[in-house]
């Protein structure tokens, strides 16, 4: 692994921040790369720090995120870079840089997670209590599962990096372990992290609910339904809280943050942007879009029977130009939008399918099409919703990191992009970490 993932500089000055707030604000931007921790200041910025790992352009800033909407049949690469095309295109090289970028960037996030986990429980400070240290080390077991989940259903199964380091060569010789060990540890991770953490509602910070609704997505994958049910329930059921705002555009026009819509997003400001806009927006916006919707995707968001009130995605330039418009702001402080509750609704969707719980399934596949304007589904059979919930994902979240995963998770990628060959599923290991790493095996015919 190179040493940028695990590097570690020299702890800056800190700000002061009292408890309280600290657990009911956003992450600020001024925080070190590394951190030393020693005390309760220490502690909570090591805490912020983390969520801006995965925040960075690298992870959930642009480049991850990027993966899974590029590989889809949403988008069109419209730029001049050609690692781009690769995603389209599903021939991706292990020297492709955005490759390298996301996993470096991921690493690093779990390296600070690590940090956490390792020392904070043993911090000698008497204003760091024993609630605000469980409080730090959940909010690190939530992020390093949300990581190497990230990991396994991208690369297939890695490295397991469970100790903090300091060096490039600290983790060299640690052999890949199998994708249902990788995803073992995702469990064991939000399974730590949830006595940990509190039942509150915070959509900058990981809670308890924040668990769930990862565990939702886990148990999806894993084709667990009951348990994916259960846990997308316990979010779907706090109505308090979250709720499918209306219209679709409500959780992301008019600069709003934050909303009932948003179980967990990730927040920017003018000193710390998000890399997503300038890639969407048009020249005529300030932005190089450097990719757009694709034409049939167009079709399906601009016909009302399809996208209903969600065609406020796409936008058209003076010239007649489309671009994709979830990411507008200026300066680009969008959030980035990691779990919503129009997810939980359509894994609960999915999963009473399976169960063969129709009209259940329906009542929540029709909850997420209401709010977008739409009639009721008229899908009948097991079959025939299972696939409106797959077209339901397609639009709903065209612009976040899903349609790509979804279709290899249910084994549709062959039938609706065309990729038959099972080894692109997954992408290839960076050269460069092959290269350092004698140990690291490369996946299969990359």
């Amino acid at each position: 692994m190179n040493s940028f993932k695990y590097l570690m500089p020299a702890l800056s000055t800190l700000l002061l921040v009292s408890c309280k707030k600290f657990l009911e604000v956003q992450p600020v931007d001024s925080v070190s790369d590394g951190q030393t921790i020693v005390d309760k200041t220490s502690a909570e910025t090591a805490t912020r720090g983390l969520y801006r790992a995965l925040s960075a352009d690298g992870y959930y800033g642009v480049t991850f995120q990027s993966i899974g909407y590029l590989s889809g049949d949403n988008v069109q690469w419209t730029g001049s870079q050609s690692i781009v095309q690769q995603f389209i295109s599903h021939n991706v090289r292990a020297d492709n840089a955005n490759v390298a970028s996301a996993w470096s960037a991921i690493y690093a996030t779990i390296n600070r997670a690590n940090h956490i986990i390792a020392k904070v429980p043993n911090v000698a400070d008497p204003l760091l209590t024993d609630a605000l240290k469980d409080q730090l080390t959940g909010e690190a077991y939530f992020v390093r599962a949300l990581a190497y989940f990230d990991l396994v259903r991208t690369w297939g199964g890695v490295q397991l990096a469970l100790t903090p380091t300091n060096s490039a060569n600290d983790k060299n010789g640690i052999r890949r372990s199998s994708v249902a060990d990788t995803y073992a540890q995702v469990l064991s991770d939000l399974t730590a992290a949830e006595p940990l953490l509190p039942e509150t509602t915070n959509r900058y910070r990981a809670t308890k609910k924040t668990v769930w609704a990862l565990r939702a997505r886990y148990h999806l994958y894993q084709s667990e339904w009951a348990l994916a049910e259960s846990y997308a329930t316990k979010l779907i059921g706090d109505a308090a809280n979250y709720n499918l705002v209306k219209p679709y555009s409500a959780f992301f026009a008019n600069n709003v943050v934050a909303t009932p819509e948003s179980v967990f997003e990730l927040s920017y400001s003018t000193t710390y942007t998000n890399g997503h806009r300038n890639q969407w927006q048009p020249p005529a916006n300030n932005g190089t879009r450097q990719w757009a919707p694709g034409d049939a995707f167009l079709t399906l968001v601009n016909d009302a029977a399809i996208g209903g009130n969600r065609n406020v995605l796409v936008a058209k330039t003076a010239q007649g130009l489309w671009y994709g418009n979830l990411y507008y702001r200026s300066p680009a402080t969008d959030p980035a939008y990691v779990l919503r509750i129009a997810e939980q609704y359509l894994i609960r969707a999915e999963a009473r399918a399976q169960l063969k719980d129709l009209t259940g399934a329906l009542a929540d596949l029709n909850a997420v099409r209401s709010r977008a304007g739409l009639t009721a589904s008229t899908a009948a059979t097991r079959e025939d919703i299972l696939l409106a919930i797959e077209n339901e994902r397609r639009i709903e979240f065209a612009f976040e990191p899903h349609r790509w995963f979804d279709l290899v998770r249910t084994n549709r990628a062959a039938a609706v992009l065309g990729v038959t060959d099972k080894n692109k599923y997954v992408l290839p290991i960076p050269a460069t970490e092959v290269l350092i790493d004698g140990s690291l095996e490369q996946n299969f015919n990359y």
